[in-house]
This record gives C-alpha cells, sequence and structure tokens, in this order.
C-alpha cells in the first residue's frame, strides 16, 4: 500500500467508503464539513447513497431508518449537531441495530468555537441520550489510527448491534498526515436475518425501541446490560508507553496523548521514570489496567483538552491507590509540551516528599 498525504476529515471518510459504506446522511458543520464534501462526490461515483439532510435531527433519523435495512451506514457531526441527534441515538440504541457516528469535538459549550475540544467527552460516554445504554466510543490520536478505526467501528457495530461512536477532534480532523488507506472491499450483498427487507417468504421482522409494558422493558434493559459487559470485557483497547519501569503515569487520549507522549520522552531524557496510558476506548475504558498500574506508580497526571471529564473515571478507577492530578484547558486551546511538563514536574515534587 502507498503512503498518501491526508487530511483527517477527507481520510475517515474515504476509509469509510473503502469499508463498504453504502450509505451516508448528514449536515456540515466545522471543524469535520470536508467529510461530507468528499463524501458527497465519492458516494456518488462509486453508486452508494448520498444525502445532505435539512439538518442533524434529519440526517440521524435517516441513518436510523438506512441501519434498520441492514446496509452499513454512518454520519459525522461536531458537539452542537451531536447534541441535536441524541434522541436519534437512544433510539438506535434501544432497537440494537449498528450505527457509526464520528464526532469531531470543537470547543463549547453552547456554540463555542471551531477549535479542538474534548469536551463532549461526557456526552459520548455517559450514554449519549437517554436511558441504561453506553455506546462503544474509540479514540484515535492520528490520520492512520482514525483510518483503521472506522474499519474496526463497523465490525464491532456489527459484531454487537450496537452504536459506536469515534472521538476525534478539531485537530484530528484538520490536520494532514502521512498515511495508508485501505484497499476498497466489495459492498456487501446479503442482509443480516434482522434486518426489514421486506417479509417475503419469511415473517416480519419488527425493530422498535417503544415497550409500552415495563416488566417487558425492563427484560429489554437486562439483555442489553448483559450484551455490555460482554463488551466491557473483551473490548477495552489502549496504548502504552514504558509503562514497564515507569513511577509516574501520564493519562490522557486522542490529540492530548500525542502531546503527552513528548512530554514522556523529554522526561525520560531528564531521568524521570515517565510512562503513557492513552485509551483508545473511552467506553469501555481500560480501567483494570489503570488500577494495576496505580499500584506501581507513586502519581497520575490527567491531561485533557476540558475541565477533567476523562478525570473522574481515571479517579473512580484507581480507588484512591496513588495520587491523581489533573491539568487541563478549556475553549479549544491545545495544551503545549511545556505547560504538560511543568505540570508533571509539580506531581514529581509532591510526590517525591511524600515518599
Amino acid at each position: 500500500m502507498v503512503k498518501e498525504l491526508l487530511k483527517g476529515n477527507v481520510a475517515f471518510a474515504e476509509a469509510a467508503l473503502r469499508y463498504g459504506l453504502e450509505a451516508y446522511f448528514g449536515y456540515p458543520i466545522t471543524p469535520q464539513s470536508e467529510a461530507l464534501e468528499h463524501l458527497s462526490g465519492r458516494m456518488l461515483e462509486e453508486g452508494r447513497v448520498f444525502l445532505q439532510a435539512e439538518s442533524e435531527l434529519g440526517a440521524i433519523n435517516m441513518v436510523y431508518g438506512a441501519a434498520c435495512s441492514g446496509v452499513r451506514v454512518m454520519t459525522s457531526t461536531s458537539g452542537p449537531g451531536f447534541s441535536l441527534m441524541e434522541e436519534g441515538l437512544s433510539y438506535i440504541a434501544g432497537s440494537e441495530i449498528p450505527v457509526v457516528v464520528v464526532n469531531m469535538m470543537r470547543g463549547g459549550p453552547g456554540l463555542g468555537n471551531i477549535q479542538p475540544s474534548q469536551g463532549d467527552y461526557f456526552l459520548m460516554t455517559k450514554t449519549a441520550g437517554h436511558g441504561d445504554f453506553r455506546p462503544i466510543v474509540l479514540a484515535p490520536a492520528s490520520v492512520q489510527e482514525i483510518i483503521d478505526m472506522m474499519g474496526l467501528a463497523f465490525d464491532l457495530a456489527e459484531k454487537y448491534r450496537t452504536l459506536v461512536l469515534i472521538a476525534g477532534d478539531g485537530a484530528i480532523g484538520q490536520m494532514m498526515e502521512s498515511a495508508e488507506l485501505p484497499p476498497m472491499q466489495p459492498v456487501r450483498k446479503e442482509r443480516p436475518a434482522w434486518a426489514v427487507t421486506g417479509a417475503q417468504d419469511r415473517d416480519m421482522n419488527l425493530i422498535t425501541s417503544l415497550y409500552l409494558n415495563p416488566d417487558r422493558l425492563e427484560e429489554v434493559n437486562w439483555r442489553l446490560q448483559a450484551k455490555l459487559a460482554v463488551i466491557r470485557e473483551n473490548e477495552v483497547r489502549c496504548k502504552e508507553y514504558e509503562t514497564a519501569d515507569a513511577d509516574l503515569l501520564l493519562v490522557a487520549y486522542g490529540t492530548v496523548g500525542r502531546i503527552c507522549l513528548s512530554v514522556m520522552r523529554e522526561a525520560r531524557a531528564q531521568g524521570l521514570k515517565v510512562g503513557l496510558l492513552r485509551p483508545q476506548t473511552l467506553w469501555p475504558f481500560p480501567e483494570k489496567r489503570l488500577l494495576e498500574l496505580a499500584g506501581q506508580v507513586r502519581g497520575m497526571l490527567v491531561v485533557e483538552m476540558s475541565a477533567g471529564q476523562m478525570l473522574e473515571d481515571v479517579e473512580r478507577a484507581v480507588r484512591g491507590k496513588t495520587p491523581v492530578q489533573f491539568y487541563g484547558r478549556l475553549g479549544g486551546i491545545v495544551p503545549l509540551v511545556d505547560e504538560v511538563a511543568a505540570a508533571l514536574r509539580k506531581l514529581d515534587e509532591e510526590t517525591s516528599q511524600e515518599k
């Protein structure tokens, strides 16, 4: 395969097409509009379905309808659009159909700005809609990783008949990097047995999220919880760097994970035994591994482009076994290596005194 210089938004859109995307419904919103623009041409070139909806509300309900017919379908958006989609996302989760959504996060709340942010962490990981459910949430840190995660997202969505979100941000969407696209895969011709494809020569399929009988709805909810337990056990993903001998640990995801990798390397060059854990799944979260590392290191520093949303999951995972400190930037400001390094030195000094 040949490496190309690709913008993140174009890369994930083209990757989705090559992984067999059959239908895309969306609405333009910065900083991910290039994805919609790219697919507006490429989907038609390949004889597939593209439609710019009248709004994000329309887009997610078109996605819902297409997914019920068993086609490989997705949409992409950013924070304000994702908020509008939440009712439809809950219907999708309750109906147990496979859907992929890319959210390129931007500064908020409200309309905020179009700069990179990680302020949608709660929005995506703490159900992404009303009711008792969790979507799988993947967190890429590079153009190559978001390409690879598109294929993984479709596979996981279809394996578990669930909603899969990709948590990107404005930096990943806009950056250009050398990356490899996958080869073109054929569009699937068969449809899953549960799909609504017309009931000729078979019993009718019914897809719904409406259960007026509370006993029946509770039964459905427990089934969903059993599925989530299987996902939690089998689909945790994270990348570790220099954790074997680390006595200080950085925890960061996405764009900030890249920044912290530079911080870790500089700290190592100065003699500090620093490691990095970068979650690739924000849900299921790598709780077990963090708890293990909490018994090894004398402190953790969580770094985010938010007020500390992932921080809560880290603190819950480590159960007070090691000090956890936080450094964050808000409003679309990307933390600098020097800023994070200063926070890391503070952690080092304080935990060294305690030790």
